[in-house]
């Protein structure tokens, strides 16, 4: 684990500078569009954010018109929270930070997963996240909100770009400086370069199943818009709220050297990831909630694939490393709150 309390070990290194393999080729891009502003990737993902959001705008007016069945609601949970375990235990806490360690047919479902929540490439998401969290808050982040400065009208500025603007900046993150393992690692790659077909996949399944379980255009439908795109646009906003809205609000039990804040009513929509500053403190660990009542599904889930032999040396945080990054200063005294056992 990390012996710092705020930033994260640097990501594995290729073994030059310039992001070549020992035999002295360049590594291979693991999305198809490579360093690209404007590459496949970027274009479809631009469609997934839109379309989606269209679809999340005219979700109210259409259900009180034609309503919501239980088979479209059932669709847009279970894909919903497919998507965002995939992202949260998946994308974040393995493939960005080693949080465990998994066995390979959990590596591949953990890719797979992450990828049907239609954010990106694997690789593309873990190397800006990682980035993220090497100039957290600071010249260099990706996608901090205080980019712009910290009056009100900088921070509404900077809000949009932690949000969603910063997805489409001139200046892409090197993939082979920040994510050189993934990209060595031949199945992960493939599936990181697949992210059309795994959207595809995602957008398909939910209109599928409401099709054949209703045996009709209709619930092919229905199940289209609750189960795809009203989901995705949801997911979305979501995870981007993690960037966007605990990095400018939230308590901060924790030091850090960043503006990460706890949000609680995030807390079951992001599967555990507004638990934000405690992350920031140590992004190493498996579990984001660690006080009493704080929940965190990613990190029960990641429990049940450690006792089913699927993940191993998992970071679990000890009440001495908690209070070891307990925030003893101005902003917070230090707490006597007892705290929760890891998952």
């Amino acid at each position: 684990m990390t012996t710092s309390s705020d930033v994260i070990e640097d990501a594995p290194q290729a073994n030059d500078s310039q992001g070549t393999t020992a035999t002295g080729t360049a590594l291979p891009s693991a999305t198809l569009g490579g360093e690209q502003k404007r590459s496949v990737e970027q274009i479809t993902l631009l469609l997934f954010i839109i379309v989606p959001f269209l679809a999340l705008v005219a979700a109210v007016p259409l259900a009180w018109g034609w309503g919501v069945s239980w088979l479209d609601l059932g669709l847009l949970v279970f894909f919903y929270f497919l998507g965002c375990h995939g992202i949260t235990i998946g994308f974040h806490r393995y493939f960005t930070h080693g949080s465990f360690k998994a066995r390979r047919p959990l590596r591949i479902a953990l890719a797979i997963a992450g990828s049907m929540a239609v954010e990106g490439p694997l690789v593309r998401w873990v190397a800006d996240h990682r980035k993220h969290h090497r100039f957290s808050d600071a010249e260099g982040d990706p996608h901090s909100p205080w980019r712009f400065g910290e009056t009100v009208p900088a921070l509404m500025k900077g809000l949009w770009w932690a949000h969603i603007g910063w997805m489409f900046d001139e200046e892409q993150t090197p993939q082979d400086k920040y994510a050189p393992d993934l990209i060595k690692d031949r199945a992960i790659r493939t599936i990181s370069r697949q992210f059309i077909l795994w959207t595809a996949v995602s957008l398909a399944l939910p209109a599928l199943i409401g099709g054949l379980v209703t045996m009709s255009w209709w619930g092919a439908f229905t199940g289209f818009f609750w189960g795809s795109l009203v989901r995705v646009a949801l997911l979305h906003h979501v995870t981007w709220s993690i960037n966007s809205i605990c990095h400018a609000v939230g308590k901060r039990p924790f030091r850090s050297r960043d503006r990460s804040g706890n949000v609680w009513w995030l807390a079951v929509l992001s599967c555990g990831e507004s638990w934000h500053n405690l992350h920031h403190a140590d992004p190493t660990s498996a579990r984001h909630g660690v006080e009493r009542g704080q929940l965190d599904s990613s990190a029960r889930i990641i429990r049940w694939f450690e006792r089913f032999g699927w993940a191993y040396d998992v970071r679990w945080p000890s009440r001495s490393r908690i209070d070891s990054r307990r925030n003893t200063g101005r902003d917070g005294s230090r707490r006597k709150r007892e705290t929760a056992k890891a998952a």
